[in-house]
């Protein structure tokens, strides 16, 4: 059973990925657009410092979060628009640099917080794994996009079960962004990790299933493929139905992947 520890570690690691992924580019890699309508490779830099810089706030400084949050209580949009146009409006090399300080401090502050505790956060407080969790999924999915205006391939590893148990927590996201009612039943997920272990949530003799690769389910709930592109099978109409719907974000879906948007580039 993983610690609080093994997810801090793991998220410690997936921005060492990243930088990797972003050191050496020039100017112009900076600048090329990703797959997320109207988003550059910046933009996703700037979004995951951003991230990285009210994430460490909540931990370490949790009544200056309150401010923050208050202040953008009414136009929370604007707010993340402002701070996108402050971050990305660095030199690649500042804003890289300044990336990996959000990141690590991030680390560190939640680090520091007891285990028995909550840190503050958007809709409600979380133990400091499970928003390290979320850190993960952040860096996941943007990281992807990252790796796609690129055109370069990410190797899936076993950190991906963090991810992976964040969804389950975040299984109604999907309908509460779209108003939809969720359901009162539990689901089964039964999930393959890169190494072959199997991941498994909900009572075994659930109605509805969820089977398939983690590496594709985390695609599937941070939206960066489609279902359709996916080798995930569903049990049961609402799993089906879910499969549609899934992401493990709060707020609005995105567009999402079109079905086919990567077939040149073989499944990741």
């Amino acid at each position: 059973m993983d610690t609080p520890n093994d997810v801090l570690k793991a998220l410690a690691t997936d921005i060492d990925e990243v930088e990797t992924l972003l050191r050496g580019l020039d100017d112009a890699d900076w600048r090329k657009p990703t797959p997320a309508p109207g988003w550059n490779i910046a933009d996703q830099v700037a979004h995951l410092t951003f991230i990285f810089r009210l994430a460490r706030t909540a931990a370490a400084d949790p009544d200056a979060f309150k401010d923050i949050t208050a202040q953008a209580a009414e136009n929370f949009d604007g707010a993340v628009n402002a701070a996108l146009r402050q971050f990305n409006g660095h030199p690649p090399a500042e804003l890289l640099a300044r990336f990996r300080t959000e990141g690590d401090a991030s680390v560190e502050a939640l680090a520091a917080v007891p285990e028995d505790t909550v840190v503050p956060w958007l809709v409600n407080p979380l133990p400091p794994a499970v928003l390290a969790s979320a850190g993960i999924m952040e860096l996941f999915g943007h990281g992807q996009d990252i790796a796609d205006a690129l055109g370069v391939h990410r190797e899936p590893t076993d950190r991906l079960r963090h991810l992976a148990r964040f969804a389950f927590l975040t299984r109604d996201f999907g309908y509460l962004a779209r108003g939809l009612t969720p359901p009162g039943e539990a689901f089964r997920f039964e999930l393959t990790s890169p190494s072959g272990e199997l991941l498994v949530s909900g009572p075994e003799d659930a109605r509805q299933k969820i089977t398939g690769s983690v590496h594709d389910f985390c695609l599937l709930v941070t939206r960066r493929r489609h279902r359709d592109d996916l080798a995930l099978t569903a049990v049961g109409e609402e799993a089906d139905r879910w499969l549609d719907i899934a992401q493990a974000y709060r707020g609005p879906a995105g567009e999402g992947r079109a079905p086919g948007q990567f077939a040149d580039r073989g499944r990741d």
